[in-house]
């Protein structure tokens, strides 16, 4: 049975051999990105989800900011490899930092007490879903992308470096890019592990 909706998540994997070469222009890539986000469903309509899309020079400062933020932390004799990984993200054309607007959340808690408990979870539901939606749009469009989270490590590089709100917290980073390499089939565990139905 064919499905288109299915067919372009089949084409989401974790790519991190990535280029700088895109098979789209700039304005393209930076549509699809906000586009898939706009369309991602959230709890309420609460539409808490926050983008920072960095492109060349900016999202080479991004992974800039990670790798310093680690070379404090990682000892010495370990760090080299950690730099490897994170020359391989600059390596990329560019990347999303995922935010959720707490201010959002908390008005929300505050207008309806009675699930005030399950906001911030159903808040994590919402940046997961911009996540998958943003990463399968951009694997439709040939593009290749690893989901990465070096938060908080690096929040207040982030907000001081594009004025980001201080109510935005930083969920996760999607590094994109041209793909350098062939992509892997998914592996899977047994549908007996898995599922269970009933009819």
């Amino acid at each position: 049975m064919s499905n288109a909706a299915l067919d372009a998540i089949t084409k989401r994997r974790t790519q991190y051999a990535l280029t700088k070469d895109l098979p789209l222009a700039q304005g393209e890539v930076e549509h699809l990105i906000k586009e898939a986000i706009r369309q991602a469903p959230s709890a309420f309509n609460s539409q808490s989800s926050r983008a920072v899309i960095l492109f060349g020079a900016q999202h080479e400062r991004f992974w800039n900011f990670v790798k310093e933020a680690l070379r404090k932390i990682v000892p010495a004799d370990a760090f080299p490899a950690s730099e490897q990984r994170i020359n391989g993200f600059v390596a990329g054309a560019g990347s999303v930092l995922f935010f959720e607007d707490q201010d959002v959340i908390t008005g929300l808690q505050e207008q309806f007490a009675l699930y005030a408990d399950n906001f911030p979870v159903w808040s994590e539901h919402s940046t997961g879903i911009a996540q998958f939606a943003v990463w399968t749009v951009l694997a439709n469009a040939g593009i290749g992308a690893s989901l990465q989270h070096y938060n908080p490590l690096v929040d207040g590089d982030v907000q001081a470096a594009w004025g980001v709100p201080a109510s935005w917290k930083l969920r996760a980073q999607l590094v994109f890019g041209g793909n350098g390499a062939p992509i892997g089939d998914k592996a899977t565990i047994e549908d007996e592990k898995r599922f269970k139905v009933f009819a």
